[in-house]
């Protein structure tokens, strides 16, 4: 509304977004999503978000709820897009994460054709509702043929601030997959992001879905993307190298990895101006992209070497629940390579606590990597 008054920050964010809308500066992730719930609502299905800050989004990059500083009243442009335009519902839930979770899995498998989102605002706080993900999410459908659309948004990414807020336990959800029960995903981009929303409600298929989203991407600026990537593209399950110096005839190396240890990884290549080392990025774990990766992998014929890098530590994480995946088309096409590792030791604690100790492992594998 013309006469409602923002504050000021948050005011920057929704002009920044009408510049976006206009095609005058890339999309960041806050706006691919809102993108994604509003033509969501456009095609005449409901959604529905819960968690803790959902409103304003776990790290302020979401804003779905507006504040008039002058009076407190609330603003949600999400349902004023249409006059007869489904319902979207988005409540900041408490901090009893195994009964807000079970209860949104139980309105996910009555309310078909919905997205329905749980949001939790630290990748740990999964941890206290665990019980409702093994026992309803990742098995329901098996033990009692009841289909669920959940989406779970868990922040997640190795940003040095201590073990709990830290890990939303990727390695947990990769050994719940089965029987392509769920879905796991890690976007790098805000069309990635975009085009997973879609899908998870636009698509006849309704599987839980699992998403690594992590807290230093919602404002990354090399995850912007265009309009047209958003318009044309679609979600895709894995990324190739995408810097143009890099010949596929000349990699030596194969880096391949999710979720946001790529930027780490691609900033250290840039750093030290490699242009030998090619990086793959698998954007969906479970179910695995199997063609994809391998197609990928055949794209250098004259590699070396190939490793699996992550920041989570060795026991955690992708390692031990996905490697026979990444190792399968290297034993079949390149039987002389054996698949390295390039991460942090195996570790009691889900990370270090302590910004110096975090930062030296982090120098240390990305070295690994890029040997």
């Amino acid at each position: 509304p013309k006469d409602f008054s923002l504050q000021r920050q948050v005011k920057r964010v929704i002009d920044d977004r009408a510049k976006m809308a206009a095609g005058d500066i890339p999309v960041d992730w806050g706006f691919a999503e809102t993108l994604a719930y509003a033509t969501i609502l456009t095609s005449g299905n409901k959604i529905r978000i819960t968690g803790q800050d959902v409103g304003r989004g776990t790290f302020s990059h979401r804003h779905a709820v507006l504040f008039d500083q002058a009076t407190g009243n609330t603003h949600i442009p999400l349902q004023h897009l249409l006059e007869d335009q489904e319902n979207f519902s988005i409540y900041d839930s408490l901090l009893s994460e195994a009964a807000v979770l079970a209860f949104e899995y139980g309105y996910a498998t009555t309310t078909p054709n919905a997205l329905i989102v749980w949001e939790a605002q630290f990748g740990d706080f999964a941890n206290s509702a665990q019980v409702v993900i093994d026992q309803f999410i990742t098995s329901g459908e098996n033990k009692w043929q009841r289909l669920c659309g959940l989406t779970l948004l868990l922040p997640h990414g190795y940003e040095g601030q201590g073990p709990e807020h830290s890990s939303a336990r990727l390695e947990r959800f990769l050994q719940l997959s089965a029987e392509h029960n769920i879905q796991v995903c890690l976007p790098t981009t805000s069309a990635q992001v975009f085009h997973m929303l879609r899908k998870q409600v636009l698509c006849p298929l309704r599987k839980p879905l699992v998403v690594m989203s992590p807290k230093s991407l919602l404002r990354h600026k090399e995850t912007v993307s265009t309009l047209e990537e958003m318009a044309e593209g679609s979600f895709q399950v894995v990324l190739d190298e995408i810097d143009d110096t890099i010949s596929p005839e000349n990699v030596r190396k194969i880096v391949v990895c999710s979720g946001k240890v790529y930027y780490d990884l691609l900033a250290e290549r840039r750093k030290r101006e490699i242009t030998d080392i090619a990086i793959i990025r698998l954007e969906q774990l479970y179910p695995f992209p199997a063609k994809e990766y391998e197609a990928c992998l055949l794209r250098y014929p004259n590699v070396q070497k190939i490793a699996w890098s992550q920041e989570e530590p060795k026991n955690q994480g992708a390692w031990y629940s996905s490697q026979h995946h990444f190792q399968r088309p290297i034993k079949k096409h390149f039987p002389k390579i054996v698949l390295g590792y390039a991460g942090r030791e195996a570790s009691a604690a889900a990370a270090a606590g302590y910004p110096a100790l975090h930062l030296a492992q982090l120098e240390k594998f990305l070295d690994d990597a890029m040997k």
